[in-house]
């Protein structure tokens, strides 16, 4: 098996009608946050299925493949390498983190940073310093805080929302839209779990949070809760 041999696997696989439709879907076109992002138009569980048949690839081949301007290539890449983290020891899981925050400039649509951070960099960081998500919080790359955000679904799946929150209000006033989602969502899963820290925090903060973080973080709620928290 081999990178090539993927990429012609899955050029047989594209459909034009669909790739049409997504690249307008994840925002491709000029000074959209997806600007030049090409799509084959093969549906993730296809993606996933081929994936599963790759997963020898080694990292220099994962690279190549993360290193493409196709998506599928880099999706399919970051599914090779969450199946490679699962099944590593401890040194191989090291290798691997390091590998995918060295190629967070590759990780770069919503999709590709929600289906991998939080199962590869909040795994890892699970029973370590976690000052890294720190400083990806305040970088200027989009994705990059993306990634410091959803990395602590993780840890939000363990009832450990202490990061989550510090996190949330770090980017509190972020200008993109993308990060105004991200941090809704990860407040709505606390929420999920723990009502009150989450409403301790939107009591602290919901009347500087962009509205599109607010509506996420409050989807749950009964409507005179919601009524109550975009008043304000």
């Amino acid at each position: 098996m081999s990178a090539e041999k993927l990429k012609q696997e899955l050029k047989k696989l594209a459909n034009p009608k669909k790739a049409k439709l997504l690249q307008g879907f994840f925002k491709t076109g000029k000074g959209e946050y997806g600007e030049g992002d090409i799509f084959l138009g093969i549906m993730v569980p296809i993606q996933r299925k081929t994936a599963a048949k790759y997963t020898d690839l080694n990292l220099k081949d994962i690279q190549s493949l993360l290193n493409s301007k196709i998506h599928e290539h880099r999706l399919i890449a970051l599914f090779i390498l969450m199946h490679k983290y699962t099944r590593a020891d401890n040194k191989n899981k090291k290798t691997i983190y390091n590998f995918y925050l060295k190629n967070t400039k590759n990780i770069n649509n919503w999709d590709l940073v929600d289906l991998s951070a939080h199962k590869i960099v909040g795994a890892y960081l699970e029973d370590k310093d976690r000052s890294i998500l720190y400083k990806l919080a305040k970088s200027n790359h989009l994705w990059e805080k993306r990634i410091s955000i959803l990395a602590t679904f993780w840890f939000i799946k363990d009832n450990d929302f202490k990061d989550s929150l510090k996190i949330a209000k770090i980017l509190l006033n972020d200008p993109h839209d993308l990060i105004h989602k991200a941090v809704g969502w990860m407040l709505r899963e606390i929420g999920k779990r723990d009502l009150k820290t989450e409403e301790q925090f939107l009591n602290q903060h919901y009347k500087q949070m962009p509205r599109t973080m607010l509506r996420y973080s409050i989807e749950r709620f009964e409507k005179n809760k919601k009524e109550f928290y975009m008043k304000r």
